[in-house]
């Protein structure tokens, strides 16, 4: 093998191991509403949201509350309904609970949510896919401190903070095992353990041996229905959307400027190539 081959090999394997590492696999994102994205009413609520329901645990110490003003909230109206956290609108979205009680309680510090939805983009789809799939994916789990889970993010340690509007719902786990001589470490059969979970959390547990070799290893999730919250389905998943849509325009809140801008720059780009092409034909036409 040439050195460029080899060369070529090595870039190729070290560039496919993080892009399957980011990639991840098991649950599918389901796609989240981009239109969201542009409509200030649903940046409006999902502000809102992000402060009555996420600040109490999550800080967002790179965006600051004046920058509200940019989605149509004026400063009175963040001083009389979303400044809890600070004194001053010119203050960073810092967190309301004392970082000391937060890692006693969840173990862990829970992560600042600036760019939460650029750092979770990977090859599966984008942050705010991801965002939108997690946060309508939680189900009842008794064996969990917290009496949640989640398919996205198996084991959790956050709560379901939107239970009240979603209500709870159980889920059915189907995992295809393969049972493996324990002498050569062969797989001799397999297994479908069905584990589920009912709406208040009770587990149970089905294994069934499977018939013949064409099997191999795999898991899948069942959601069941989200009974007794104070929203539908659907209007539960509008909030969520809006919520995502305003932590998406918090992780770059000046992308919609500078797009406009980009619009502007590109067409006197265009007509600055077209009078350098005109002065360098008059220029060099005389020229021999």
């Amino acid at each position: 093998m040439s050195l460029f081959k080899k060369i070529a090999a090595a870039l190729s394997l070290a560039l496919a191991i993080p892009l399957a590492h980011a990639s991840g696999g098991g649950f599918p994102l389901d796609h989240f509403p981009t239109e969201k994205l542009t409509d200030q009413g649903a940046l409006q609520n999902g502000a809102k949201l992000f402060v009555n329901y996420c600040l109490n645990c999550h800080g967002a110490s790179s965006m600051r509350y004046n920058r509200l003003g940019d989605i149509g909230i004026s400063e009175d109206q963040i001083r009389k309904n979303l400044l809890f956290t600070a004194e001053k609108v010119g203050e960073p979205m810092k967190i309301a609970m004392a970082p000391a009680d937060a890692k006693g309680w969840f173990g862990a510090l829970p992560p600042d949510l600036s760019v939460i939805s650029r750092a979770r983009a990977s090859g599966d789809g984008s942050g705010a896919d991801w965002l939108y799939t997690y946060l309508r994916s939680y189900y009842r789990d008794g064996t969990r401190p917290t009496g949640w889970n989640n398919a996205l993010f198996e084991n959790v340690g956050m709560p379901h903070v939107f239970w009240e509007l979603q209500g709870s719902r159980g889920v059915t786990i189907e995992e295809i095992k393969a049972v493996k001589d324990p002498k050569t470490g062969n797989p001799v059969g397999y297994n479908k353990v069905t584990v589920s979970f009912d709406p208040a959390g009770v587990r149970s547990e089905k294994t069934d041996k499977l018939e013949g070799a064409h099997h191999h290893e795999s898991k899948s999730v069942s959601l069941g229905k989200a009974e007794g919250g104070m929203l539908s389905q659907a209007a539960y998943d509008e909030a969520v959307a809006d919520l995502v849509a305003y932590l998406t325009y918090m992780s770059d809140p000046s992308a919609k400027t500078r797009m406009r801008l980009g619009v502007w720059v590109l067409l006197f780009l265009g007509l600055f190539t077209i009078f350098a092409w005109w002065l360098n034909r008059e220029y060099w036409k005389d020229v021999k």
